[in-house]
């Protein structure tokens, strides 16, 4: 073949080469690159948020924090910003700026170095999506093939906000809804100019430029967009110079100082378990809990005043290293609704949820339990009980054991009202001794204690650990006509379209007569206006509770109801020490519920204790047990079966 013949086979041969080389080069690195059409189907994760009952944000939860928002609630002065500091061609390129791309080459060569630049919005949201932050030639092309393949598939509209959905744009902020509430509080559709410059900024250097992490730098880079929106002409020159005066972030944050943390600690590990902790954190769920914000900040301020009241006293006597801590936990009695939850007295400090967790001795708090059973196996609020000094068999090691009463005293033979009343030990032991530590247990199983609890006559003293919601919900059971409903934090879970996901479900039970639980409750008022817990007289309307003091005063305890409301108070040291002497539930935990219920029934109407057809009041001597229709000297009123005899004067 003659030379000149050869030059077209050879340029052939070549090209073929050169393309196979570059066609090699090309599947090499594409190779690896994910399938665009996922985007089609790919949703971010967004933020869940947890209301309360009366619609107040208790908090947001998210893997990342991103809210999805569409493009059209995004300000047209937000946009505009973004595109006149990343990318101003963006509506005319085909994904990659050839035109930027020889610009950045030409300054990385003269820099001796690989820089990231030229990158448009089309490129980062590759990268973002698809790619790792790793800054090399390789990783260049593959997010221009990307850029290139993702401008194929979708319109410049909806690569703009998925983009806008999507930057991280620092202090924990992905895309520009989540910017725009942690940074000024608002809705994305309610920044001025200033706030849409800031964060048109961000993008850049988000955790530079972050306004939380330094306001000057913050400020000269939202000013740097301003001047650039000034020179494109989106913006007037008397619109620059106004919005480069703004403060740069409001002094109020844009999260509210959070309340309530032990409830919603509490409830995050509830939807963990029942939903899962990926659709928790990143659907985008809204969560309505049973939680009452008003209630909720008058119990962490009645603790708060209390603990500080028991902490002077402490330092007073003396005590060493005083450290008391507190809980309350109040339910909606029909419901069993969680309306306020208070752990313990610094959530950031300690976790520990005092209210849910800790297992601690109720001391004569569990006394009605105690009664309770009694009542159910046909024992009366007249029936006498002997109390004078005793050794009983039976203790918690099975020995010889010889209880006193915390008085000191012994008033012969009482009745069952004015045992409880009173808090006479003895007495409750020798009840407990003839009803039998089994039936009590049993009882209070049936009233949601599932604490371990030792068959013996300590059980009456309440020598057995339990938790202060599980002892509080079996209060409930003698204001709820005698069912059980267990404690629930949340009433429904909506997805991100507003479907109902998880809705609460109320799990009751019987646990006693409508009318045993009308005596024992008549009986527990007896506290109240006959005995340990006179202080709530002042709160002038039906209550019912208990007071519960442990031995050397670890724990001192109350936990009481009104017709709609039962709470429960615990105060005490983590280190299961002493309070001081004479720091009884009355003293130290009697108060700070008074100061709760004093408030949270103060919009309340007054309202009375259930009594069913099937009880009877009669006049009560509750010295002697006499039983009379019309009042007598010394007497009070008090509930009895209907079928109860009435002995002849």
């Amino acid at each position: 073949m003659k030379p000149a013949r050869m030059i077209p086979v050879v340029c052939l041969i070549l090209a073929a080469c050169l393309f196979g080389a570059a066609s090699g080069v090309f599947f090499a690195l594409t190779s690896d690159l994910p399938q665009i059409r996922s985007l089609q189907e790919f949703k971010p994760s967004a933020v869940t948020r947890m209301y309360s009952s009366d619609d107040i944000l208790l908090t947001e939860l998210f893997d990342e924090k991103r809210n999805p928002v569409p493009l059209d609630r995004i300000p047209s002065l937000l946009k505009s910003a973004l595109l006149a500091t990343e990318d101003r061609n963006f509506y005319n390129h085909i994904g990659v700026d050839l035109k930027g791309i020889a610009r950045a080459i030409i300054k990385d060569i003269f820099a001796g170095e690989f820089a990231e630049g030229a990158s448009t919005i089309t490129q980062q949201l590759a990268k973002t999506l698809f790619l790792t932050p790793e800054k090399s030639l390789s990783r260049k092309i593959k997010e221009a093939i990307l850029a290139i393949q993702i401008e194929r598939r979708f319109a410049k509209d909806e690569i703009l906000g998925l983009y806008l959905n999507q930057i991280y744009l620092g202090s924990g902020a992905y895309g520009v809804e989540s910017a725009a509430r942690i940074y000024f509080g608002k809705p994305i559709e309610s920044l001025d100019l200033a706030q849409c410059a800031l964060i048109a900024g961000l993008p850049k250097a988000p955790s530079r430029f972050s306004p939380l992490v330094n306001r000057e730098v913050a400020k000269k880079r939202r000013n740097a967009v301003l001047k650039q929106m000034l020179e494109l002409g989106i913006i007037t020159q008397g619109g620059f110079h106004q919005a480069a005066k703004e403060p740069i972030i409001s002094e109020e944050t844009a999260q509210d100082t959070q309340h309530a943390s032990y409830f919603i600690d509490y409830t995050k590990k509830f939807l963990e378990r029942e939903i899962g902790a990926s659709l928790l954190y990143k659907g985008g769920l809204t969560v309505k809990t049973t939680l009452s914000s008003k209630l909720q900040k008058e119990a962490e301020t009645a603790v708060e005043t209390g603990l500080s009241a028991a902490k002077k006293r402490m330092v007073q006597a003396r005590i060493k290293a005083p450290d008391p801590q507190g809980a309350l936990i109040a339910l909606d009695v029909l419901s069993g609704g969680i309306l306020a939850m208070v752990g313990g007295k610094d959530f950031v400090k300690s976790p520990y949820n005092r209210a849910t967790s800790a297992q601690r001795q109720p001391g004569s708090a569990f006394k009605p339990f105690v009664y309770a059973s009694a009542i159910e196996n046909g024992f009366s609020q007249n029936q006498m009980l002997l109390d004078t000094p005793a050794v009983f068999r039976g203790g918690r090691f099975g020995e010889e054991w010889r209880p006193d009463n915390f008085s000191g005293e012994y008033l012969g033979e009482i009745t069952m009202r004015k045992a409880l009343a009173i808090s006479e030990n003895i007495p409750t032991v020798r009840l407990i001794e003839k009803v039998g530590p089994a039936s009590v247990i049993r009882f209070t199983r049936k009233a949601g204690i599932d604490s371990p609890l030792s068959p013996d006559l300590s059980l009456a003293l309440g020598t057995s650990e339990v938790t202060l919601l599980e002892l509080t919900a079996g209060y409930a059971v003698f204001a709820n006509k005698g069912e059980w409903v267990k404690p629930e934090c949340v009433t429904e879970v909506r997805n991100a379209e507003g479907l109902i996901i998880w809705e609460m479900i109320p799990e009751k039970r019987v646990v006693m007569t409508r009318t045993g639980a009308a005596i024992v409750t008549d009986m527990l008022r007896a506290v109240i206006e006959e005995g340990t817990g006179k202080q709530a007289l002042q709160l002038g309307r039906p209550l019912a509770g208990k007071t519960g003091t442990t031995n050397d005063f670890k724990d001192a305890l109350f936990i009481g109801y009104s017709p709609s409301l039962v709470s429960g108070v615990w105060v005490g040291q983590d280190i299961q020490t002493s309070l001081g002497n004479g720091e009884t539930g009355s003293k130290a935990a009697l108060p700070i519920w008074i100061d709760f219920m004093k408030a949270a029934l103060a919009d309340s109407p007054y309202s009375y204790f259930d009594v069913s057809d099937d009880g009877i009041y009669l006049f009560l001597d509750p010295d002697t047990g006499r039983l009379a229709q019309e009042p007598f000297e010394g007497s009070v009123k008090a509930l009895f079966p209907n079928t109860i005899e009435i002995p002849p004067d």
